[in-house]
């Protein structure tokens, strides 16, 4: 029962640093100093695949990442 414990804490961890280093590279720090002037040529196929193509690719392997990481586990409970 400790090793899941153990593993729950370090995935808990790795989802809060990981969502941390996220939050501080979109802080303003990191903004562009045109104030987004820079997006007024993007095209309409570049919008969308900016900000839909890249979130559900994004969706996408780590939904793929995690159904491995269970099927591991499913497998050696069967046995």
């Amino acid at each position: 029962m400790k090793n899941v414990d153990k593993r729950n804490a370090m995935r808990a961890g790795a989802v809060s640093a990981a969502a941390t280093l996220m939050m501080l590279l979109s802080s303003p720090a990191f903004a562009a100093g045109q104030d987004g002037k820079e997006l007024a040529n993007v095209s309409t196929g570049e919008a969308i695949g900016l900000y839909v193509g890249i979130p559900v690719a994004l969706f996408v392997i780590i939904a793929g990442l995690v159904m491995l990481g269970t099927a591991g586990s499913a497998k050696s409970k069967g046995k």
